[in-house]
């Protein structure tokens, strides 16, 4: 936790940028152990979650030395993609 001080600024003004276009819906560090994160992006392609794991502070400075880009079938929920309710 202590090597991502010098560099947390940069990365929360870009996650809010992301955030502020519309890319970034959630994000934030494992409780303990705070050893990963989750950020959960919404777009049409996998390129802005991409393109901010690549510029990422944390990333560049070897503070994350693996990340990956997932696509999620959301079936459940008012912004499901994909609303599955089963019928009675």
């Amino acid at each position: 936790l202590e090597r991502r001080t010098a560099y947390r600024a940069a990365h929360l003004r870009a996650a809010w940028e992301a955030h502020t276009r519309g890319e970034l819906v959630l994000a934030g560090a494992f409780a303990d152990p705070a050893d990963g994160a989750v950020l959960l992006f919404e777009a049409d392609s996998p390129e802005p979650a991409e393109r901010f794991a690549r510029a990422d502070p944390y990333v560049r400075h070897g503070l994350v030395t693996r990340w990956w880009v997932r696509a999620w079938t959301t079936v459940v929920g008012e912004r499901a993609q994909q609303p599955v309710v089963p019928e009675d």
